[in-house]
């Protein structure tokens, strides 16, 4: 993997690292559901907008439709759904667990519809960054949690299992469709049931949309769901999303430096050691060599 492709996925993860501090500050402003459906929309909207003004086709065929459609209803509607309510439940720490679960279950998935194969130093890769995630997570999975544990749970592992096959569907989504496009409908299609449980389970209209909140949903909704998303459309044209996906496990290293430098907290040294670890993990994944992969890996073709 060049300097380059691992500078542009490392991007990636810092921007959705961004994201969780900005969900957070959001709750200040408005519902959880009703934050997400204005994120989904917002940055669905941008990417659409931007496409037909630059003249971009629009997608073709019912079955990539119904695969755009997947990819709305994995990373979208679950995901920004798992985020987004997880919060009041679990503590951190475990949430951070479970959720960057999902690199070592995309490439299960991966491996089986793709035909994409990971190497001795690839499969090493993964297992050594999730040890790192979960000596990260150490000192948080002891603390404390609001009622409602096993609920917290299964938003985060819902969130997981829909950016799992997301991902997959944007991989063999490649070459057969407009990137700027794909995710700017994925994003629609994604946040209309985020829409319905706002107004079935919220009051959309106690939003307050001052300054301060404005700022937050542009922030999160045209550079971590829009920029971030289309990059990385864009990325898996190009690299196999086990490799890419490994990157993942740098998104609670990146959290905890935030916290360290804007808001004063300390990084013990269990958590600085894992950090080391998963970086360590992500290195030997991107090292993987190309024989160890398989000719279909290489062309990430399906029968869409």
């Amino acid at each position: 993997m060049t300097v380059h492709k691992a500078s542009l996925i490392i991007l990636v993860m810092f921007l959705w690292a961004v994201c969780f501090p900005l969900i957070v500050a959001g709750f200040a402003y408005a519902p959880h559901l009703t934050f997400a459906t204005l994120r989904a929309f917002l940055a669905g909207a941008a990417l659409v907008f931007i496409g037909l003004a630059l003249g971009r086709p629009w997608p073709k065929s019912r079955p990539v439709w119904l695969a755009i459609t997947g990819i709305g209803l994995g990373a979208t509607t679950l995901g920004f759904l798992g985020m987004f309510m997880a919060s009041e439940f679990v503590s951190p720490g475990i949430a951070t667990v479970l959720a960057n679960a999902q690199p070592l279950m995309a490439a299960a998935l991966a491996a089986a519809v793709l035909g994409e194969r990971l190497g001795i130093r690839g499969k090493a890769g993964l297992g050594l960054g999730f040890i790192g995630i979960i000596m990260i997570a150490a000192p948080e999975i002891g603390a404390p949690t609001a009622g409602g544990f096993g609920l917290g749970v299964a938003y985060i592992l819902l969130a997981a299992v829909g950016i799992t096959v997301s991902n997959v569907l944007i991989r063999a989504l490649v070459g057969r469709v407009d990137a700027l496009m794909a995710m700017g409908f994925q994003m629609l299609i994604g946040g209309l049931p985020l829409m319905l449980g706002a107004v079935l389970l919220e009051d959309p209209f106690s939003a307050t949309f001052s300054p301060q909140f404005i700022l937050i949903l542009l922030a999160i909704s045209l550079l971590g769901s829009s920029f971030a998303y289309w990059l990385w459309s864009e990325i898996l044209k190009t690299t196999e999303l086990s490799h890419a996906n490994a990157f993942a496990f740098l998104v609670p290293g990146f959290g905890l430096a935030m916290g360290a430098i804007f808001f004063g907290e300390t990084v013990g040294y269990i958590a600085g050691l894992g950090i080391l670890v998963t970086l360590a993990g992500v290195a030997l994944t991107s090292s993987d060599p190309p024989e160890a992969r398989t000719a279909a890996a290489k062309g990430g073709k399906t029968d869409f």
